[in-house]
């Protein structure tokens, strides 16, 4: 299929070296477009037009197999520090140019445990998916919306079905970082807001370019 989205992961492992063995080893099974280095080296492993085997089992606005609609990128990351910026760097000018070339919307990069918030935290908390966003990079919630239930708020954006605790975390991490404890007022509203843009990115993207709803 063609490539409609672009998922973004971190290796969760020690250094790029282990990263890339891994992502080179046939019997792990495991694969991706790309590896980007903290220092800002990208290494392509797989053919943008090929299926690599990043997403696993999954799903996004109710469509599965994600890897055969996909490109994916890895970040070398443990998980558990931020991206250091030349790696942000390089990762910004291939998604413009990946995008560009497959006509990606920006709503339509999503983080792994979006897709799997069952099983998967990557890229996690500490990526910064407001600095793509301002970019145009990605999508990132402006302001509060009203306060309406998370459950239909994910739905609208595209999570697919889990635990509504999972399902919490897995917005959080991607959108309200800093939240903690159970659902609350906050949750709710930033999600709306998400819920908001999201539907506005695909009305614009349904409608074509020069044409803006009244």
């Amino acid at each position: 299929m063609r490539p409609e989205l672009l998922v973004l992961h971190y290796t969760g492992m020690d250094s790029t070296d282990a990263a890339l063995a891994r992502l080179c080893d046939p019997a792990f099974e495991v694969s991706a477009h790309y590896l980007i280095s903290p220092q800002g080296h990208v290494v392509q492993m797989v053919a943008e037009d090929q299926r690599a085997w990043h997403a696993g089992a999954g799903q996004w606005c109710g469509k599965d197999d994600i890897n055969s609609r996909s490109i994916g990128i890895e970040l070398a990351n443990r998980g558990d520090g931020p991206f250091a910026h030349p790696q942000m760097t390089a990762l910004e000018g291939l998604m413009r140019q990946i995008m560009a070339r497959w006509h990606i919307a920006p709503v339509d990069v999503i983080a792994h445990s979006d897709m799997a918030p069952d099983r998967k935290e990557d890229p996690g908390a500490r990526f910064d998916w407001r600095r793509l966003a301002l970019q145009g990079l990605a999508l990132w919630p402006d302001g509060l919306g009203q306060d309406r239930p998370l459950c239909d708020s994910l739905d609208a954006i595209g999570y697919p079905d889990a635990t509504p605790e999972k399902r919490l975390q897995a917005f959080r991490l991607r959108f309200h970082p800093s939240g903690q404890g159970p659902e609350n007022t906050r949750d709710r509203r930033r999600a709306a807001a998400v819920a908001d843009g999201v539907l506005a990115a695909r009305r614009q993207a349904a409608n074509g370019p020069g044409v803006t709803d009244e």
